[in-house]
């Protein structure tokens, strides 16, 4: 159990440093997308280096060759068998004959390139996320920058800074809204409020939330993919292991050396002296890999890592699922709306639902949320109170005298 205490103690201080590292890069994700894109892609790509330098600058491999072999022919022994693989034997059994199947490993030397690759995959969700968010106008993380850069300390251009993200939001909801008229488009537009599967886009006010949750469902897919990729690439039940090794702490077992990283392996090799063919000489050589030692360290991290990214995915795919409710948005924004004294305790208004449901819509909302992820509420209370604002007196212009008609 000490061991595990050591485990999660060392993420969450590992989490803590990688908070460091990332505070300054982009923010128009939340938390549980950059432990996947940023955090997770560091990981690998630290490990893949420190496998690297193992095997390309120390000795991944050394062979016990027979007494005879000049140094020339240790060399090429450990050469030979690191490239051509070895396989694994345990103590206790026979050495398998030359006609007899034996499953070689072949991992190893692939080890830096796959988790790189890894590396790569758990980054690609983000780019896909960052193209296509990009064409809809609203940039996120240009928001989330001017609302918390040093120049919003100060008020006079905090205010003119939050006037100007007003207008640029006000204009994108405009744009929604031209494109979500006639009599056929609103009856979609009424089905998208409850059934976002059904009806997604931007003329539905749904686009950005709908690409959001998709994306994070690729987040999902792809770290439970890693388990079984890693399985099918180290030849175990990887998606096991780590309750394999839970089950020895627990029991007070050491760690039982296997076929998955084997320190100790065996290599076939075949020298051909002058003569003929017949002087073919078989050797069979005992060989360590010091870079399993490594290895079974950083997969045994991965294992656990892993597990605790899809726990947090999920986690987070879940909490913004709840955005497709039209309770939990309304919920969401008047509770800023009280805190600013906008509207009273109990009330809904017709205002307040042409506000939320109308003028924000879903997409409205869930840029708010996803400013609010990224900064504060402060912050998010200072720009729906800024919205409403804004909001009211366009409707004031429009309906002189009635500020309760609202028909946007």
């Amino acid at each position: 159990m000490a061991f595990l205490k050591f485990i999660f103690h060392g993420m969450s201080g590992f989490l803590d440093v990688l908070g460091k590292v990332g505070k300054g890069l982009r923010s128009d994700d939340d938390f549980f997308d950059r432990l996947s894109h940023r955090y997770t892609a560091i990981i690998f790509i630290v490990f893949a280096l420190v496998v690297s330098t193992k095997q390309y600058v120390g000795d991944p491999i050394t062979c016990w060759t027979p007494t005879h072999f000049t140094d020339a022919h240790e060399d090429y022994t450990n050469n030979y068998c690191w490239i051509k693989n070895t396989y694994y034997t345990a103590f206790d059994e026979r050495i398998p004959e030359k006609w007899e199947p034996h499953e070689h490993i072949g991992y190893y030397q692939w080890v830096p390139i796959v988790l790189m690759v890894q590396a790569l995959m758990f980054y690609i969700p983000c780019i896909v996320w960052r193209l296509l968010n990009g064409r809809t106008g609203v940039d996120m993380n240009t928001i989330v920058k001017s609302l918390s850069g040093n120049e919003s300390l100060n008020p006079d251009a905090r205010e003119g800074t939050i006037r100007y993200l007003v207008r640029h939001l006000d204009r994108y909801f405009d744009h929604q809204r031209d494109l979500s008229k006639g009599c056929f488009a609103n009856c979609k537009q009424l089905i998208s409020k409850h059934c976002i599967c059904l009806f997604c886009g931007r003329r539905y006010g749904n686009y950005l939330i709908a690409l959001y949750l998709i994306i994070k469902v690729i987040y999902l897919a792809n770290v439970i993919g890693q388990l079984f990729l890693l399985n099918a690439f180290l030849g175990t039940n990887y998606h096991i292991y780590g309750f394999e090794v839970i089950g020895d702490l627990m029991n007070k077992r050491s760690w039982k050396e296997s076929g998955q990283f084997p320190r100790v392996t065996l290599c076939d090799f075949e020298i051909r002296f002058l003569g003929g063919v017949s002087n073919i000489h078989r050797h069979t050589v005992q060989c360590v890999l010091p870079i399993n030692l490594f290895n079974e360290k950083i997969y045994i991290f991965i294992w656990f890592w892993l597990v605790f990214v899809s726990a947090a995915t999920v986690f987070g795919f879940l909490t913004w699922l709840s955005m497709l409710f039209q309770r939990e948005r309304r919920h969401y924004i008047r509770k800023y709306l009280k805190l600013m004294e906008r509207i009273e305790s109990n009330c809904d208004t017709k205002m307040t639902h042409a506000f939320i449901e109308k003028y924000l819509r879903q997409d409205g909302v869930f840029i708010l949320k996803l400013l609010g992820r990224n900064t504060n509420d402060v912050v998010v209370a200072e720009m729906i109170d800024a919205l409403w604002e804004y909001f009211t007196e366009q409707k004031r212009n429009i309906h002189p005298g009635n500020g309760t008609e609202i028909d946007v």
